[in-house]
């Protein structure tokens, strides 16, 4: 079966050690995600997550919290890291990036995830996933979560979800 690597979030708000998100095991994915985006050539797409121009809903309580990223969509903060210069992102205001751009992307291809964070918006988006029917990859050791016990409790959390959605590690999937 034909797959496609979705790497999630790869930005410099989550790299930064001063930005309020860092995600401290950041600078350790980037080698088994350039390994992983290497051996995948073209079925690479990139995902970003940017503040909406005006927060709805509980969303409003949620920029409340974390007025620092009610940015545009160009700011430095939701720039993809220098490491990678994909062509064009996937963009969403929410956590999951399991959108109509993406479904279209993907296509009736499994999805191999990686990248921050493990506990959120990969754990939103392999979800969203599984449930539009798409099989799911998750590289454990190719996403990183704001600390080690959430990263290893959304893993948890996904392999719940098998066979759906399959946790393994870089060596496994390029294997």
């Amino acid at each position: 079966m034909k797959r496609i690597l979705a790497v999630i979030d790869l930005q410099n708000v989550f790299a930064d050690p001063a930005s309020p998100w860092f995600t401290p095991r950041f600078a350790e994915v980037v080698p088994p995600i350039h390994r992983l985006v290497t051996a995948f050539g073209n079925d690479v797409v990139f995902t970003r997550f940017v503040a909406p121009s005006r927060p709805e809903g509980a969303w409003q309580r949620y920029y409340e919290q974390w007025p620092f990223a009610l940015q545009p969509p160009d700011a430095p903060l939701y720039q993809v890291v220098d490491t990678f210069d994909p062509p064009s992102t996937v963009d969403a205001t929410t956590f999951g990036k399991w959108n109509a751009r993406m479904a279209t992307r993907v296509g009736g291809a499994g999805l191999v995830l990686a990248g921050v964070s493990t506990d959120c918006c990969v754990l939103s988006t392999a979800l969203a996933a599984a449930d539009a029917g798409v099989a799911v990859t998750v590289v454990s050791d190719a996403c990183a979560g704001v600390d080690d016990a959430s990263h290893a409790k959304a893993l948890d959390i996904m392999r719940l979800y098998g066979p759906l959605v399959k946790v393994a590690t870089t060596t496994e999937v390029l294997g």
